[in-house]
């Protein structure tokens, strides 16, 4: 399965027996550790009512340059997180800074990431598809186009199906497809939540030294990144997703995007954990009126490496579309 855990389960290489009076003390220094990183988390974005509970997303507006230019491909983005990513709105700076010059840019946190509420709903994909739904309908967003990394793939296809009369587009990040090698091979997330309590993760974490230190985000967001990561990467919400991850590409196998739904996929050229990544990719865009796959140097996580290109070539393929 491609690898949507590089970051948030990086920290976790080995496990050695602990005397229980050490235990005893990492748990202790752990729990007052989590109240102190609570503490410095920063809010950012808007927190809008979703399902009975509160989603956050990080909304650019709409630019002068998009009001000004309709019709010319300056559609509104929204951006859909991999699995794994602790804080989507702040993950995703890099490539909002590219599109919101000639974008409105909506990064959705679904429940269980960033500063979203947890939730108990099963982490289908039907499940987050219908919330990320209700959260564009709660701002009003009606017309757009869909902008997903990794696992966010699986779910565009459930999310076209039922929502694809909204959508101008599905643009993917080195996004995951139906049937790729791997895919039925289960995420293991056995004990993390344990190992957490126990304040071993942070033990890994602070020996295997900083996980966000060749990210191109500045000192503060990187700080950010590591306290949300800390907060939300083994709670109940996001191990449910983690766990169903063999059902969620279950449930669209076989599945293409609709035909008349205009694809462009970027796709990572140094990340050959998938054998064949790139020819899934191309029979994707190949299934659907029109597609176009963009392949580009760097590996899985492109919108840290490849923000100016991304957008660049975004634009390009959406003013296509408004010009034909």
């Amino acid at each position: 399965m491609r690898k949507p855990l590089k970051i948030t389960l990086s920290i976790v290489g080995a496990i050695v027996a602990l005397p229980v009076v050490l235990l005893g003390t990492t748990t202790v220094v752990n729990a007052v550790a989590t109240k102190s990183d609570l503490a410095a988390i920063t809010p950012y974005g808007t927190l809008i009512p979703v399902a009975g509970n509160e989603m956050n997303v990080v909304d650019t507006g709409a630019p002068a340059q998009a009001s000004a230019s309709a019709g010319s491909g300056a559609e509104t983005i929204v951006l859909l997180p991999g699995l794994g990513t602790a804080a989507p709105g702040l993950d995703f700076e890099p490539l909002i800074a590219q599109l919101k010059g000639s974008h409105r840019v909506i990064a959705v946190e679904p429940f269980g990431t960033g500063l979203s509420d947890q939730t108990s709903v099963p982490r289908t994909a039907e499940n987050i598809a219908r919330e990320v739904h209700e959260a564009l309908q709660y701002l009003g967003v009606d017309r757009y186009v869909l902008m997903g990394h990794s696992i966010a793939g699986i779910y565009a296809l459930e999310y076209s199906q039922a929502y694809g009369d909204e959508l101008v587009a599905f643009v993917g990040i080195d996004s995951s497809v139906p049937g790729q090698p791997g895919w039925d091979e289960p995420t293991s997330t056995s004990g993390l939540a344990e190992l957490r309590s126990l304040g071993i993760l942070r033990v890994l974490n602070a020996v295997a030294g900083d996980p966000f230190a060749e990210l191109p985000h500045d000192a503060q967001t990187k700080q950010q990144l590591g306290l949300l990561t800390t907060r939300n990467s083994v709670q109940t919400t996001m191990l449910d997703e983690m766990n169903r991850t063999v059902e969620n590409f279950e449930s669209v196998r076989g599945a293409t995007f609709p035909a008349g739904l205009p694809v462009l996929l970027f796709v990572a050229e140094d990340d050959g954990d998938v054998a064949g990544w790139l020819e899934l990719h191309e029979g994707q865009a190949a299934s659907v009126d029109r597609g176009e796959v963009v392949a580009l140097p760097g590996e899985h996580y492109l919108h840290y490496t490849q923000s100016a290109e991304i957008a660049s070539d975004t634009d390009a393929f959406l003013g296509g579309l408004t010009g034909s």
